[in-house]
């Protein structure tokens, strides 16, 4: 049977997809299709998949190869990109005719007794379990390798340490490799790339094996183990491996008889020469509520801290994943979100996607203004807050006077400007009435406060040298 299909933004208009002679039956290939999806759903988990595969939509067959559409040409080349192996495979597992998966943007052709495709039936479990990742394995992420990490000042060290574990584990001085910083810094990204690194290259003949889970998955089975009174195999388990990367450590801090059984694991591994690699959002001397022999053990290899990001680093990451998206991003808006988003780098490279995505749906250019308009909610709750002290310090620093002056009593004019100029800027950037901003210099009426704003508003219209000394304070003060 034929299945005919319009594809209206592939340049392969008017093409008849034939299904192939020995899986002739449209019904069993969109059966087939269900499951795919179903599996893909369950692969890659729910919100993953209602984010980038929700919108797939099967076409048919065009000899050996699997058609499917999406509705962008963004969406098309990110899920080709990210996702096509794994649709390739499990293809391949439903219908033995097909070799390839070809990845095309249009709308799915009407089907008058098809099931929705968009949605897969919640009854559609496959014929058989697809082949699926090692569980030690299965929570690592394909995007967090040592090729996409950006270097930078704030994570040089904690990059080479990584790198020099994932070359030559158990190496003397970097057992355990302790990582820590703050949330979203890189750390998780560098304990999946060594894993990724090590689980995929022999050495000695042999391929690595590497645990890796949670401190918060390690505690669950411990407890089941205990449950299901099966500790033995729990332990034998994770001390027969060659690696073993502990995410979130800071998670065990009270759990008293988890941090018992991950001691003694800790110490079979470093004693039979396996390596260990643990992450904590402090270092091991301040996770206070963490046994003294623990804290000790861990700190006795190689310690490498993930600074907070700088400028430079967060322009990095935004350029560099701005290309890999193969999404041209100009440099002013690159600049504005590494200036404007500075607590991590996750929120960063949300905001990113964010405005991407953004563009590609509604076909728009990504512009400064366009950025203000979708990333308002993201930009507001990281305006930063100024307050009045900083104002008069600032201003007494680029005019050279003391910041007491700014609420004594004398008049003259190299005294009085300044303090004007600060009192301008406390009603530009701050949210306080003019009655509050008055009592920051010197309990001063608000009508003298007004005086100053509207006096230093007819200098800036009347004066460009004096006008851009303002606008640089006000820079400073926002950056």
């Amino acid at each position: 049977m034929a299945i005919n299909l319009e594809i209206n933004s592939s340049g392969k208009s008017g093409v008849a997809l034939q299904a192939s002679p020995v899986w002739n039956d449209e019904s069993r290939l969109v059966e087939q299709w269900a499951r795919v999806r179903a599996r893909l759903q369950a692969e890659v988990g729910e919100v993953e998949y209602r984010t980038w595969l929700k919108q797939v939509s099967f076409a048919g067959l065009a000899g050996d190869e699997a058609v499917v559409l999406l509705p962008t040409r963004f969406l098309r080349d990110w899920v080709n990109k990210e996702y096509g192996e794994l649709i390739a495979a499990f293809w391949q597992q439903e219908n033995a005719a097909v070799r390839r998966v070809e990845f095309r943007t249009g709308a799915p052709a009407a089907r008058a007794a098809a099931p929705d495709l968009a949605e897969p039936p919640p009854t559609a479990a496959p014929a058989t379990v697809p082949q699926q990742r090692p569980e030690s394995l299965a929570a690592l992420d394909q995007r967090f390798t040592f090729e996409t990490f950006v270097v930078g000042k704030p994570n040089e060290f904690a990059y080479a340490c990584a790198r020099r574990v994932a070359e030559a584990p158990a190496t003397a001085g970097f057992n355990p490799l302790f990582l820590y910083g703050g949330v979203g810094l890189g750390k998780t990204h560098l304990m999946h790339a060594i894993a990724w690194e090590l689980s995929t290259n022999a050495r000695g003949g042999r391929p690595v094996s590497v645990a890796y889970m949670s401190a918060e998955k390690f505690m669950y089975r411990f407890i089941n183990a205990l449950r299901s009174q099966s500790t033995l195999e729990f332990k034998n388990e994770l001390r027969s491996v060659d690696v073993l990367m502990i995410d979130d450590l800071q998670f065990l801090i009270g759990k008293d008889n988890t941090q018992e059984e991950f001691f003694h694991t800790f110490n079979a591994l470093v004693d039979a020469g396996k390596q260990i690699v643990i992450s904590a959002d402090k270092s091991p001397s301040d996770l206070s509520g963490l046994e003294d022999r623990l804290r000790t053990r861990l700190g006795c290899g190689m310690v490498a801290d993930l600074h907070a990001t700088t400028f430079e680093l967060r322009y990095s990451i935004l350029e560099a994943k701005a290309q890999r998206a193969g999404v041209e991003v100009p440099p002013k808006v690159l600049e504005f979100l590494a200036r404007k988003i500075t607590s991590n780098n996750r929120e960063l490279e949300g905001a990113l996607n964010r405005l991407v995505a953004h563009a590609n749906l509604f076909n728009r250019q990504i512009t400064l203004d366009t950025a203000h308009e979708v990333l308002h909610d993201v930009l507001k709750a990281h305006d930063r807050k100024i307050s009045i002290q900083e104002i008069q310090k600032r201003v007494c620093e680029h005019y050279n006077i003391r910041v007491a002056e700014m609420s004594s009593a004398r008049r003259a004019r190299n005294i009085a400007r300044p303090r004007q100029v600060a009192m301008y800027l406390a009603k530009q950037l701050t949210s306080k009435s003019l009655p509050d901003i008055g009592r920051h210099f010197g309990d001063r009426d608000h009508t003298t406060v007004m005086h100053a704003v509207s006096r230093i508003s007819e200098l800036i219209g009347q004066d460009a040298a004096f006008a851009e000394d303002v606008e640089l304070l006000k820079r400073l003060l926002e950056n």
